[in-house]
């Protein structure tokens, strides 16, 4: 067999429909649109949306109040109380360790440390963010806080 002698199934594929190309075609004239009417004229019919003169669903719901900053970033918030259980003294806190101990889904989420709870562990973190609070718990514990925050 050779590449020319491809061909698709009998009865497979069929020709398109030449609309408009005279009266032999069968398809002349008004092109299968039938006559006269809102549907045989060139962007004639009703539209995406259109309820028969209804007033249009579109229109019937109120606009959503407020703004949505696109530019908005979010942070994955933790305690401080939550590292108390997670962590070992002189542990290293960062996303990688985080993701590897369930706190946070992803390694490379933002996350920010916030100061709820209490903290006895000396530990060093090294999130996107931490809460002046939370700074001040880490610190207070013998731990220290390293940038990027």
């Amino acid at each position: 067999m050779q590449l020319h002698d491809l061909a698709p199934a009998p009865g497979s594929t069929k020709e398109r429909k030449r609309k408009g190309r005279g009266p032999g075609s069968g398809l002349g004239k008004t092109a299968g649109r039938g006559y006269n009417g809102q549907k045989s004229r060139a962007g004639g019919g009703k539209g995406a949306g259109f309820e028969g003169g209804q007033t249009p669903l579109a229109r019937r719901l109120p606009k959503l109040p407020g703004f949505r900053n696109i530019n908005r970033v979010e942070f994955v918030p933790v305690n401080v109380s939550r590292l108390e259980l997670a962590y070992a003294d002189g542990d290293v806190v960062d996303g990688d360790s985080l993701a590897a101990k369930g706190i946070i889904k992803k390694a490379d989420a933002l996350v920010k440390v916030l100061g709820d709870g209490e903290l006895s562990r000396k530990l060093t973190v090294r999130v996107d963010k931490v809460s002046a609070s939370a700074a001040a718990k880490i610190e207070a514990a013998g731990g220290k806080v390293e940038s990027p925050c």
